[in-house]
C-alpha cells in the first residue's frame, strides 16, 4: 500500500518509502490532481503507488493522446499539465506531444520510465534515451540517478515549467530508481542559481515605449500568446481603450482581446483579415506583446511593417530581435511590464487612423458564398457553433483548413477557451487537447472541432471519453479531403491532387458509437442547430460529422512568401 502523508501538516515530515511511493507524494505535494497516462513494465512501482493516491489518473489509449490532454489542460487552466508513459515506444510516443507545447511555451512535466540504470547503454528492451531524444523539444529535462533526488527534482521540474516563458520539462526514472528505499523529504524551495527569469522592464525603456506611443500617429497592438499566459488580457485592455489603438493577435493569441471590441482587427498573418494586414503594413509604431514573429505572422520579412518602428516585450530575451530589427526592446512579464506602461502612457483620443481601420473592417470584412443546394460551408458550421454557444465555449482546433476557420469566424472574447497547435501544426492535436481542458473544468462547455483527417490521428481517444464520461463535444469538419493540402494542390501545383483525398472516410458516427459515444451526421443546415443543440444537452461525449462543401477554400490567403499586402482572396474567392 502506499503511503499517504497529510500535505499540510506532515510535509516536513521525513518518511521511510519507495522511490515509486516517493515520486506520489512530491506530486501530492506539489499539487498534482490529475495524471494523463498508459502503464508498463518501466512504470509499474509507480502506477501500483497510485493505486491509492488522491489523484485522478485518466487512462488514454495512446501516450500521444496523454501528452495532447496534458497540453489542453494546461492552456485551459494555466497550470502544467501531467502525463506519464513507460520507456521505449511509450515514451517515444509521447515526443510530438511534447514538441508541440514546447513551440507554443506550454507549461507540461512529462514523466517516462525507462530501464534500470545498470542497463542503459546497453540496447535492453524498450529502453529509449529519451533525454536525449527530447533535449531540443523541452525547456530542461532531467535522467534521475538517485531516488532521494526524487523530490526535489519534481519540485525544480513544477517551477522550471511553469515560470518564465513556460515550456515543458521531461523526467526521465530508471526502473531502479522507483524500488529504491528513499527517506522522504518534501523541498520547500528551489535553488536554482543559473534560472533568474526577467520579470520586471527596465523602466527607461518602458518610458521610451511610453513616449513612442504618444508621438504615433497609427500605432497598433500585435499581441501573441505570451499575453495569454502571463494573465495580460485586462492590462491588453486598458491599454488599447486609454489609448485608442487598434488590435491584432496571432492565432495563439485569440482571447487575449476580445475579439467583439471595437479596437480589434482579427487575427494577422498567412490567413488574416484585410484591415489586420493592411494595418500591419501601414502603422509608424507596431507594438508586440508576448509575440514572437513567426514565419506565417510576418510573411516576408524585409516587407514587414516596412514603416514602423517597433517596440517588443517579451519574457525570453532570445526572441527580441531574432526575425525582426527592434526599436524599443523591453525583457520582461508581459503583465508586469503592461502595468506600469499603462501608468506612464498619455491618454489619446479616436483619429484618422482609426477611422481607416474601420473603414478596412465594414469594406472587407470576412466572407464566404453559400451554396443555393442548401450544402454547408464550414465557415457556417463554425459560425452556427458560436452562435449557439453564445462565444463562451473551450473550442480545441485540430489543424490546417478548420483551425483557420475558427480562428477567423469564432470570435473569442476570453483567453483561455482557444486551444490550437500553432507552431507545430500537430495533426491530431485537437480532440485529446479537449478532453484535457474538460477534465481541467468540468462545468465548462468543451468542443473539439476536428478535420476528418485529424481526427482519425487520434480518434482511439474516443474509449477514454467514454470510459470516463468526459463531456466533451466533437464537431468534424468532413471535406473528404486532406482540405489545407488539396487547397496548395489546387493554387499552387496545377490542380494535380496526389493523395490529398481521403475517400472512403469512415462512418464517424458508427466509429464514435463502437467506442460506446452516441453521434449524428449533418448534411445540411437544416440539421446543423439542433444537433449542436442535442450535443449541448447530453451529459457525456457526443459526435456530430458535418459534411461540408469539398473544394471550400481558406481566404483572405497570403501565399508562401510573399509580404501581407499580397493577399489573395480578399473578399472570400480567389477571383476578387
Amino acid at each position: 500500500m502506499a503511503i499517504r502523508l497529510n500535505k499540510d501538516d506532515e510535509r516536513r515530515k521525513i518518511k521511510r518509502m519507495t522511490g515509486a511511493q516517493a515520486f506520489v507524494q512530491a506530486l501530492i505535494d506539489t499539487d498534482v490532481d490529475t495524471v494523463f497516462g498508459y502503464p508498463g513494465g518501466a512504470v509499474l512501482s509507480i502506477y501500483d503507488a497510485l493505486y491509492d493516491a488522491p489523484i485522478r489518473h485518466i487512462l488514454v489509449r495512446h501516450e500521444q493522446g496523454a501528452a495532447h490532454a496534458a497540453d489542453g489542460y494546461a492552456r485551459a487552466t494555466g497550470r502544467p499539465g501531467v502525463c506519464l508513459a513507460t520507456s521505449g515506444p511509450g515514451a517515444t510516443n509521447l515526443v510530438t506531444g511534447i514538441a508541440t507545447a514546447y513551440m507554443d511555451s506550454i507549461p507540461m512535466v512529462a514523466f517516462t520510465g525507462n530501464v534500470a540504470q545498470g542497463l542503459l547503454g546497453t540496447d535492453a528492451f524498450q529502453e529509449a534515451d529519451i533525454t536525449g531524444i527530447t533535449l531540443p523539444v523541452t525547456k530542461h529535462n532531467y535522467l534521475v540517478r538517485s531516488a532521494k533526488d526524487l523530490p526535489k527534482v519534481i519540485r525544480e521540474a513544477f517551477h522550471i515549467a511553469s515560470t518564465g516563458r513556460p515550456g515543458p520539462v521531461l523526467v526521465d526514472l530508471p526502473k531502479d530508481i522507483s524500488i529504491a528505499q528513499v527517506d522522504y523529504e518534501y523541498p520547500e524551495t528551489v535553488d536554482l542559481p543559473g534560472y533568474k527569469p526577467t520579470y520586471k522592464g527596465h523602466i527607461r525603456q518602458i518610458l521610451e515605449a511610453a513616449y513612442a506611443i504618444s508621438a504615433a500617429e497609427k500605432p497598433l497592438l500585435y499581441v501573441g500568446g505570451g499575453a495569454v499566459a502571463s494573465g495580460a488580457h485586462e492590462l491588453l485592455a486598458q491599454l488599447a481603450e486609454k489609448t485608442n489603438i487598434p488590435v491584432t493577435t496571432t492565432l495563439m493569441g485569440l482571447g487575449a482581446f476580445p475579439g467583439t471590441h471595437r479596437l480589434f482587427l482579427g487575427m494577422l498573418g498567412m490567413h488574416g483579415t484585410v484591415a489586420a494586414n493592411w494595418a500591419v503594413c501601414e502603422c509608424d509604431l507596431l507594438i508586440a506583446v508576448g509575440a514572437r514573429f513567426d514565419d506565417r505572422v510576418t510573411g516576408k520579412l524585409d516587407q514587414f511593417a516596412p514603416n514602423a518602428k517597433v517596440i517588443h516585450i517579451d519574457i525570453d530575451p532570445a526572441e527580441i530581435g531574432k526575425n525582426v530589427p527592434v526599436d524599443i526592446p523591453i525583457v520582461g512579464d508581459v503583465a508586469a511590464v503592461l502595468e506600469v506602461l499603462l501608468e506612464k502612457v498619455s491618454p489619446k483620443s479616436a483619429n484618422a487612423w482609426l477611422t481607416q481601420v474601420e473603414q478596412w473592417k465594414q469594406e472587407y470584412p470576412l466572407a464566404y458564398d453559400k451554396p443555393e443546394t442548401g450544402e454547408l460551408m464550414p465557415q457556417e458550421a463554425i459560425e452556427t457553433l458560436y452562435k449557439k454557444t453564445a462565444g463562451k465555449a473551450v473550442v480545441a482546433g485540430d489543424v490546417w483548413q478548420h483551425q483557420m476557420w475558427i480562428a477567423q469566424y469564432y470570435k473569442f472574447d476570453n483567453p483561455r477557451h482557444h486551444l490550437s497547435s500553432g507552431g507545430l501544426g500537430t495533426m491530431g492535436y485537437g480532440f485529446p487537447a479537449a478532453i484535457g481542458a474538460a477534465v481541467a473544468k468540468p462545468d465548462a462547455e468543451v468542443w473539439a472541432v476536428c478535420g476528418d483527417g485529424s481526427f482519425q490521428m487520434n480518434a482511439q481517444e474516443l474509449s477514454t471519453a467514454a470510459t470516463y464520461d468526459i463531456p466533451v463535444k466533437i464537431m468534424i469538419i468532413n471535406n473528404s479531403y486532406l482540405g489545407m493540402v488539396r487547397q496548395w494542390q489546387e493554387l499552387f501545383f496545377r490542380q494535380r491532387y496526389s493523395n490529398s483525398h481521403l475517400m472512403p472516410n469512415p462512418d464517424f458516427v458508427k466509429l464514435a458509437e463502437a467506442h460506446g459515444v452516441p453521434g449524428v451526421t449533418v448534411k445540411n443546415r437544416a440539421q446543423l442547430e439542433e444537433a449542436v443543440h442535442t450535443a449541448q444537452n447530453t451529459s457525456g461525449p457526443y459526435l456530430i460529422d458535418v459534411h461540408v462543401v469539398p473544394e471550400a477554400n481558406v481566404f483572405p490567403m497570403v501565399p508562401a512568401g510573399g509580404a501581407l499586402s499580397d493577399m489573395v482572396g480578399i473578399r472570400g474567392r480567389l477571383e476578387s
